[in-house]
């Protein structure tokens, strides 16, 4: 199995917006954060968002050349750009447990690294996404904080909690 990251195109709109927001009610949005209530755009607002066209901080994941999910970063202090948070996304289930997740994250870990002079890169996720939190630790990063009942989602309440690794500290190049 190949995994590549690689910055989306333009004229791959329709294909992205398909496995990523044609089905109003996913499997993947019951965990990348269910309880903001985010509405999918439709395919015209989608292909008219520069936003993820040769975007460095947006990148498609492909398996054996075919899209299955996306990786993304974005700084969390706005225009001081000295807090990056990254996230990742496998949009069908049938793709969850292959190890596609840590290959991709990895790269894209690496990739920050070469592309940025950042020390610190973080990972938000809640704590009833248990494999967000399991893949974050199998990749050396480290619970920063968790952030108590902060997250309301079906009835409860859940922690937000919140990951981070030192340049000092990956060895994700071992990894790929």
């Amino acid at each position: 199995m190949k995994i590549n990251i690689e910055q989306l195109k333009k004229e791959q709109a329709a294909e992205f917006w398909q496995l990523a927001f044609s089905n109003p009610t996913p499997e993947w949005k019951k965990w990348d954060g269910p309880y903001f209530n985010d509405r999918f755009p439709s395919l015209e607002e989608f292909s008219n968002d520069d936003y993820y066209y040769e975007n460095p901080l947006f990148q498609v994941i492909m398996v054996d050349d075919q899209m299955v999910g996306c990786v993304t970063a974005y700084y969390e202090d706005g225009d001081l750009k000295k807090w990056l948070e990254i996230g990742i996304v496998i949009y069908q289930s049938n793709q969850w447990q292959k190890g596609i997740g840590k290959a991709a994250l990895s790269k894209w870990i690496n990739q920050l690294w070469t592309t940025t002079d950042l020390p610190h890169l973080g990972l938000t996720t809640w704590s009833g996404n248990t494999r967000m939190i399991h893949l974050a630790e199998s990749l050396g990063m480290k619970q920063e904080a968790c952030i108590r009942k902060v997250r309301y989602w079906q009835d409860q309440y859940w922690d937000s909690v919140k990951y981070g690794i030192l340049r000092e500290e990956s060895k994700l190049s071992d990894v790929e």
